[in-house]
């Protein structure tokens, strides 16, 4: 036996490693246990994992000169610094030292690569989502007609936050929105068991609180910040809510997970509140809509009313006219009857025969007469209503784009043609008062 010393033995291990490795390697692993010690070195851990299953792990060490070059280029390119929980392809140089053992040397991270995979990863929850009906669940609830009562997931500290507290509480129009903030952390590796932590207290509140909607809304980021709203248990805990959610996460670039399973996204938390807001105007528009068609209705019905009325009447009148003049027709005919009874027959059935004969013209007459009447009441009525009858009293109509004034909703610089009985007037909007 010739045994060997540990630091022998670790030289031996060494001079094997350098005589048969390749200078360098590119890897794939997850980093874990970041840490940046302040003479500027990054020491870490490279892992591989199946599922929660770690099946390999090595420790790496990013020296301070080329962790500043390979850190800023990676958040140049991808928009975020480098965190555990990232999968990289990194290239290593495998070191083996007798106190320290194993390691390896990192001397270059391929940013395009994390891009890439964050990519992937994205569009296998997607995919899982559409497969298991969850991606538009949230949409199946209905908005209400006016949001009046609103639950809020933000940080308390978030610019995006206060500008949008600042926006429903400062609107033009003073209307009122009963708000509640569940605080949470909106970015980092904690953002999504804080989030899906404040809809699960939302929720418990349901009875109490009674929410509209649920507000999920956070300031501006890099993109790599946003990854926690890509998360599918934050995404599965959004589509299975109770309520319609919102969100306004404030990015302008792509959409989020989170964004897609919400019933409703808008780009920025004031984008956030002006939807809001614009249910109440919407409402109000409807309402005074609403009630100019009631009131041209109440007065249509009215004037037809009057109409029927007046129509009604004359009948009637026409009719005991020609009751009464029929009845005396008949007395006058029975008494020539009783007055001329001695005379001959003869002579009688041709006073029948001559009073028939002026019964029957008198009849006609009368009938003639009355739809005479009755045509000259529809006509006046008519002219009445002739459109041109209206302009030739003075009156005018102004459309706008073909639609009568009132029935639209105009908008100042906009073009609107008055009519008159002699006229056609082009006109520009210039000021819009509300009546």
């Amino acid at each position: 036996m010739n045994p060997k010393s540990i630091v022998e033995l670790n030289r031996v291990i060494q001079d094997t490693l350098e005589a048969n490795l390749e200078p360098v390697y590119w890897v794939i692993g997850e980093i874990s246990d970041l840490r940046l010690a302040p003479q500027g070195h990054a020491y870490f851990e490279l892992v591989e994992k199946q599922g929660n299953q770690v099946l390999g792990k090595i420790k790496a060490n990013l020296w301070q000169f080329t962790y500043r070059t390979v850190a800023a280029r990676f958040e140049s390119v991808t928009g975020s610094g480098l965190k555990n929980g990232m999968k990289v392809l990194a290239q290593v140089a495998v070191n083996f030292h007798p106190l320290y053992g194993l390691s390896v040397n990192v001397k270059d991270i391929d940013p395009s690569f994390s891009l890439g995979e964050r990519a992937r990863l994205r569009q296998e929850t997607l995919d899982k989502l559409t497969q298991e009906g969850l991606l538009r669940l949230n949409a199946r609830h209905t908005l209400p007609t006016v949001i009046q009562k609103i639950a809020i997931i933000s940080s308390p500290s978030a610019a995006g936050y206060g500008d949008f507290v600042n926006q429903i509480e400062s609107n033009s129009e003073n209307y009122k929105i009963y708000h509640k903030l569940y605080p949470s952390t909106m970015q980092g590796n904690e953002a999504v068991s804080s989030i899906i932590a404040s809809l699960i207290r939302i929720f418990e509140e349901l009875e109490k609180t009674k929410p509209d909607v649920v507000i999920i809304i956070r300031g501006g980021g890099a993109q790599l910040d946003l990854d926690c709203f890509d998360d599918i248990r934050l995404a599965i805990a959004i589509a299975k809510f109770p309520l319609p959610v919102i969100t306004g996460i404030g990015h302008e670039r792509d959409e989020t997970i989170a964004d897609l399973t919400a019933h409703t996204r808008c780009k920025t938390p004031t984008a956030v509140a002006e939807f809001i807001l614009a249910s109440f105007r919407e409402f109000e528009e409807n309402l005074k809509l609403s009630l100019t068609r009631l009131d041209r209705s109440t007065r249509l019905q009215l004037k037809n009313a009057e109409s029927r009325i007046n129509q009604v009447g004359l009948q009637i009148k026409s009719s005991t006219t020609n009751s009464l003049k029929l009845a005396q027709e008949q007395v006058r005919t029975r008494s020539a009857q009783i007055h001329f009874a001695g005379k001959n027959l003869v002579r009688v059935q041709q006073t029948s025969l001559e009073n028939s004969e002026k019964s029957i013209l008198k009849a006609m007459n009368q009938l003639i007469r009355s739809q005479e009447q009755l045509l000259n009441s529809k006509l006046s009525l008519l002219n009445q209503l002739d459109p041109v009858a209206t302009l030739n009293r003075g009156y005018s109509r102004t459309e706008l784009n073909g639609v009568p004034l009132g029935l639209s909703s105009p908008q100042i610089g906009q073009e609107i043609v008055t009519h008159t009985n002699t006229q056609k007037i082009a006109s520009t909007i210039t000021k819009i008062e509300a009546k």
